[in-house]
């Protein structure tokens, strides 16, 4: 024979493409190629025998000796030998003569050579060469006992594909239930906290409303009205987290300006701020149009901007800053401030549930980071991109691509946007 053989080692690199041959247990102790190919060797009498699993990089020779792997010919092409209907080639093949000579030319040198075709349900799996320089004939029983075996083996094979299957779809679920346990965890603990502080105050000001002075009673009503605000936004937030997760939220993509959601977004945001003492500034040119769904994108954009005031520094030096230009398949959109900044690891995992502990604002404002787990749900159901840059005490940079705008979809209006300003103001 004038087969390459490799041995498993640093030459199989490859084996993990391998799909259906590890499926089939190969080089562990349960592996079914090397049972195949012994028992359908000894029924025939064969030598020798390879089987060859479908646009894998390596095929399987079994001989006395056991189980090596060689390299696969790409260009290989031995299903077009097969008939539709006949799954098998013997000596009484009309094809074989040809079919033997192209084995040959494949570096497989035999004096007998029996092929089946693995095939399920019409579609081509591999295929299974027996063959040895003997001339002994075999009867059709043993034939048919063999491409019986054949049979069995791709029922073993299908089995093992829908178990695989199943396991990971049971892994991956686990790992979403275990997720969304934590995630929740987290926001039940983020959600006491503030409600300890309005119980608190509360109750001062209805059993001790007496002996407070006005200066005291002021600073109670602003706390009581701040915690209210961003409780009720982390329970906003998280509404809609669920519904986009859900598939409840629907997806209306319109040719819009994005200079628009930000005239929005700065125009409900530049109170906070001037509160905090920050520059706002929207250079966004006019006449970028992306094409995406304006609430949604809206949402984004608030959430990014909310998220940069939160952690600018309030020393009158601190700015946050839109700008946008255009891409050549995308428009690019960015929110940079000048604030704390972040680590690499927070960044790694800024979009992420797994969030561990509220990060408090420059003026001490809570939060989750789940407007950012939303934003990255809204810009990957509108087909863009969106990532974070940063670096500690020198700022952070949020990027967002989305698709441009195209002639196949209808153009924003003037009642859609005052509809948008509305729902953003509420």
């Amino acid at each position: 024979m004038a087969i390459n053989l490799l041995e498993i080692g640093a030459q199989t690199e490859q084996l993990g493409a391998c799909r259906l041959s590890l499926l089939m247990g190969v080089y562990t102790d349960d592996n079914k190629i090397a049972d195949f190919l012994k028992f359908a060797r000894s029924i025939l009498g064969m030598e020798s025998g390879i089987l060859a699993f479908k646009n894998e990089p390596y095929i399987w020779y079994g001989s006395d000796d056991g189980v090596k792997a060689f390299l696969a010919d790409s260009n290989e092409q031995l299903e077009r030998f097969f008939e539709e209907e006949n799954c098998l080639i013997d000596q009484q093949h009309a094809c074989y003569p040809a079919f033997s000579q192209y084995v040959h030319s494949l570096g497989v040198a035999h004096q007998r050579l029996v092929a089946f075709h693995l095939r399920d349900e019409q579609q081509s799996i591999g295929t299974v060469l027996l063959f040895d320089d003997h001339t002994i004939e075999y009867t059709r029983k043993q034939l048919e006992i063999v491409a019986e075996f054949v049979q069995s083996l791709l029922s073993v094979l299908k089995l093992r594909i829908e178990n695989a299957e199943l396991k990971e779809m049971y892994e991956q679920q686990s790992a979403l239930n275990f997720s969304k346990t934590k995630f929740f965890q987290i926001i039940a603990h983020d959600l006491r906290a503030p409600f300890h502080g309005l119980l608190g105050f509360s109750e001062v000001l209805a059993q001790e409303r007496d002996s407070l002075d006005e200066s005291s009673i002021q600073n109670i009503a602003d706390y009581l009205c701040d915690t209210a605000q961003s409780t009720y936004n982390l329970l906003e937030s998280l509404l809609n987290w669920a519904m986009a997760e859900g598939g409840r939220f629907e997806y209306h993509p319109i040719n819009f300006d994005l200079n628009q959601s930000a005239k929005i977004v700065c125009s409900v945001l530049n109170s906070l701020a001037v509160k905090k003492n920050i520059q706002l500034l929207n250079e966004i040119p006019t006449g970028l149009k992306v094409n995406a769904d304006i609430n949604m994108i809206t949402s984004v954009v608030q959430n990014l901007v909310s998220n940069a005031l939160k952690f600018t520094n309030t020393d009158g030096f601190g700015k946050v800053i839109l700008r946008a230009e255009e891409r050549d398949e995308f428009i690019r959109f960015t929110v940079q401030d000048t604030g704390l900044g972040m680590t690499q690891n927070q960044i790694a995992n800024i979009f992420e549930q797994q969030i561990k502990v509220s990060i408090k604002g420059t003026a001490g404002e809570q939060g989750t980071g789940l407007g950012l787990v939303l934003c990255k749900r809204f810009v990957d159901l509108n087909h863009g991109s969106i990532s974070a840059h940063s670096k500690e005490g020198e700022g952070t940079l949020f990027v967002v691509n989305l698709p441009k705008a195209t002639s196949a979809h209808q153009v924003l209006n003037v009642e859609h946007t005052s509809k948008v300003i509305a729902e953003v103001k509420l």
